[in-house]
């Protein structure tokens, strides 16, 4: 490794001194309106270099302004603030600069990542003919969930491609990914069924028997059902246990979508809202969401390895030359050059244990709870969402949500955003960062209400 390093990584640690100080002072960073950016940060790339000061400079304007998804103000989208023991695992494994293509080049990791799945699949109850991986986002994990659902409903289309009208579903409320994935898939946006949700924002089982009935009687194909833990608004959880019940009554694949709040399996107290779990084919959540892990700790299963290799591998002697493909992880993943993303996630779960990240889980749940428990009891408030959800969605006063929340963010105030459900548009308050307190959960509120009495 380069000597170089040393003084880069004085530079770094100088502008990580920086931007906590930042972040201790200001909570969230300023917002540049988007005309704005090029005229206010140096971005410029030009001919010739510059010296360090002026490199340190122009690199601690950029991320001083740039919004900090850790921070105790930050309630916006699904990051729970960031947990350090997990940045030490992220800033070796840059450093290491692997690829988990292959154990010639990954070493150990390999069995750092092999242990997690192992673990993983012992949590929810898979055989141990179980196969994973970790993929670069939930979108992607719900991408070869299909892929390899399809490839085994119909094995000749991984030659031949797809000739047959193939048929998928999820609810209304479920993530979005999924009809971009129907359509890179050869499946077609206009082949992904759509099924109502009840008030709760929860799939309707008898809606999705009705769905796959309907579509057999057409002489269509359903391969391929998507159940969420945690949508993305509601915060709601599908019924596994009667959605496994349909698929495997009709042999489609079940996949769980719990990028959101699949972490429950670490929770003796909360692992009952995926009851039915291990009656799925795969399954997949996202550290990065709910336990603070940097940017994308993404890890998908499925209940027979086979299923991956069947989708996934491919003859590569340029790059398969030693060892075998149990230790060869670009055999079972989409991506060739994938980073080690299970270092980060690994050093987090050896310092604190199963035990510990279940704890971590809970303190989500509780932080909710306290939410939802000052909005019911506050007239002025009207609560829309429902318990054991880690989103808490609501409405203040007659004040519109979609203006509340541009305008917190227009004034830094709160990085907030809002929702829709069954008509009805709310504030979507999001309670997964641990390191708030019920003092940081009711401050929220407090400066919600101060900022909209007197500017809205």
């Amino acid at each position: 490794m380069s000597e170089k390093i040393f003084n880069d990584l004085n530079i770094f640690n100088k502008l990580v001194n920086d931007l906590i100080n930042d972040d201790q002072k200001k909570g969230i960073s300023p917002k540049i309106q988007t005309q704005d950016v090029l005229k206010k940060l140096d971005i410029s790339l030009s001919e010739n270099g510059i010296d360090d000061e002026t490199f340190k400079n122009s690199l601690k304007e950029i991320i001083l302004n740039t919004p900090k998804t850790s921070s105790k103000l930050f309630f916006n989208q699904l990051f729970g603030g960031l947990n350090s023991k997990s940045v030490v695992g992220e800033l070796l494994a840059v450093l290491l600069n692997n690829s988990m293509a292959t154990y010639k080049i990954a070493g150990p990791m390999v069995e750092v990542e092999k242990e997690i799945l192992r673990k993983v699949a012992s949590l929810i109850d898979y055989p141990k003919t179980f196969g994973g991986t970790f993929p670069t986002g939930g979108s992607m994990c719900n991408f070869m969930a299909l892929i390899i659902a399809r490839d085994k409903k119909i094995p000749e289309i991984r030659n031949n491609g797809k000739q047959q009208d193939l048929v998928c579903y999820s609810s209304q409320n479920s993530h979005y990914s999924m009809g971009k994935n129907a359509s890179f898939a050869g499946i077609g946006r206009n082949n992904v069924r759509y099924i109502e949700t009840n008030e709760k924002g929860e799939m309707c089982s008898e809606s999705l028997q009705t769905a796959i009935k309907n579509d057999l009687n057409n002489k269509l194909i359903p391969f391929f059902v998507n159940a969420t833990v945690g949508t993305t608004v509601m915060g709601a959880t599908d019924p596994i246990s009667e959605i496994a019940n349909i698929c495997n009554k009709d042999n489609i694949w079940l996949h769980i979508d719990g990028a959101f709040a699949g972490t429950v399996i670490f929770s003796k107290k909360y692992k009952h809202l995926v009851e039915g779990i291990q009656n799925s084919d795969s399954f997949c959540f996202n550290a990065h969401k709910t336990l603070g892990t940097p940017l994308s700790t993404s890890i998908l299963l499925t209940k027979d390895e086979q299923d991956l290799y069947r989708s996934f591998s491919n003859k590569a002697e340029y790059l398969y030359q030693t060892d075998n493909d149990d230790y060869n992880l670009g055999q079972t993943s989409f991506e060739c050059g994938r980073r080690n993303n299970a270092l980060k996630f690994w050093t987090l779960w050896k310092s604190v244990g199963t035990n510990g990240i279940g704890e971590m889980v809970e303190t989500n749940y509780s932080l909710s709870d306290i939410a939802r428990n000052y909005i019911r009891n506050n007239s002025d408030y009207k609560l829309y969402s429902y318990d054991d959800s880690l989103s808490v969605c609501f409405n203040y006063k007659d004040f519109d949500a979609i203006e509340l929340c541009t305008q917190l963010y227009n004034n830094n105030k709160l990085m907030v955003g809002y929702g829709e459900h069954k008509g009805e548009t709310f504030v979507r308050l999001v309670t997964i960062n641990r390191e708030n307190t019920k003092k940081d959960i009711l401050s929220f509120f407090k400066i919600l209400e101060d900022f909209s009495n007197k500017h809205l």
